[in-house]
């Protein structure tokens, strides 16, 4: 089985009947989770460094896919009692036990580089330079916004949504 090494990539300072499925990056709802009555999309992260994504809503299902990466954010695209159909950041699908995730919102970076700036508008002044990989907090993001508030190990800033996974286009997270 393929194991996904997306490891924390360096700060830089320079089927079956029952569950519902959605478009992947349609952003948050209309769906809602026959089982959570929550948005079908949503994101949510990996809770701990190994997780298997398995090829269905079971362990009688072979695992496809092992993830290493605490924190990583993926998208909830279908529920099926206590599995849910995740999306990860480089497109590998699959299902996962929903004691293997967490509510916590988090970001990916999918720019080469992405500013962290101080404010959220394109002059800002940076306060970190993220390289492509790097995982943190999704602290908010204002519906109207292309800048989302977010922090990576001691910074704390606005990233652009072009530059980072984890959230839709015109989503509001609090």
């Amino acid at each position: 089985m393929p194991r996904m090494w997306l490891r924390g990539a360096a700060l830089a300072l320079l089927l079956l009947g029952g569950w519902t499925a959605a478009p992947v990056g349609s952003g948050p709802g209309p769906a809602v989770g026959q089982v959570t009555k929550l948005p079908v999309p949503r994101f949510v992260s990996l809770r701990t460094n190994e997780v298997n994504f398995r090829a269905g809503p079971g362990f009688q299902y072979p695992v496809n896919w092992v993830y290493e990466r605490d924190g990583l954010p993926v998208e909830i695209i279908g529920e099926f009692d206590v599995w849910r159909h995740v999306v990860a950041p480089d497109g590998g699908t699959g299902w996962v036990h929903m004691a293997t995730i967490r509510a916590r919102r988090t970001f990916f970076i999918t720019a080469q580089q992405a500013v962290l700036r101080r404010s959220p508008a394109p002059d800002a002044a940076p306060v970190a330079y993220l390289q492509g990989g790097v995982t943190g907090t999704l602290i908010s993001c204002d519906r109207s916004s292309d800048f989302c508030k977010a922090a990576a190990g001691r910074y704390t800033g606005y990233l652009a949504r072009e530059d980072f996974w984890g959230a839709f286009p015109g989503e509001t997270v609090k």
